[in-house]
């Protein structure tokens, strides 16, 4: 005896997919073409950058930074001191710093800290030389 072929069933005309209209906003496709590009490419230029290096982009001075991050680059690049071909840009960037004082604050307060600390220790590094000539006299 053979076995009952169930029934054939027409064709399902909905498939489980989520038709195109109702895509979660986590999902690829969600945005415009144009959104989407747009953050693929902050994240292209946000890969693997520091936090110092997104925090100094995001403020007023990211122009001025930039010009500074690319002189460092050419400068290791090309084994020159980097203080002596960068000083007209990092004084520049200072100065923007220092104009958006509002935003940088935490960075100039940093670098004041670090300023008034390498001070302190060029004074004691002295008063390390001057003691001991002092005590071989005796």
């Amino acid at each position: 005896m053979s076995t009952p072929t169930p029934p054939k069933q027409p064709p399902e005309e909905q498939s489980d997919a989520e038709p195109e209209g109702n895509v979660p906003p986590d999902q690829p496709g969600s945005e415009s073409p144009e959104a989407e590009a747009e953050a693929e490419a902050e994240e292209e230029e946000e890969e693997g950058e520091c936090g110092f290096c997104l925090f100094m982009k995001q403020g007023g001075c990211r122009d001025a930074f930039i010009d500074w991050e690319n002189c460092v680059k050419e400068a290791e690049n090309n084994k020159e001191d980097l203080v002596e071909k960068c000083a007209k840009i990092t004084a520049e960037l200072k100065l923007c710093m220092d104009a958006h004082s509002d935003y940088y604050e935490p960075i100039l307060r940093a670098e004041k800290m670090a300023e008034q600390q390498a001070i302190q220790e060029l004074e004691n590094e002295k008063l390390k030389e001057e003691v001991p000539s002092d005590s071989n006299q005796k």
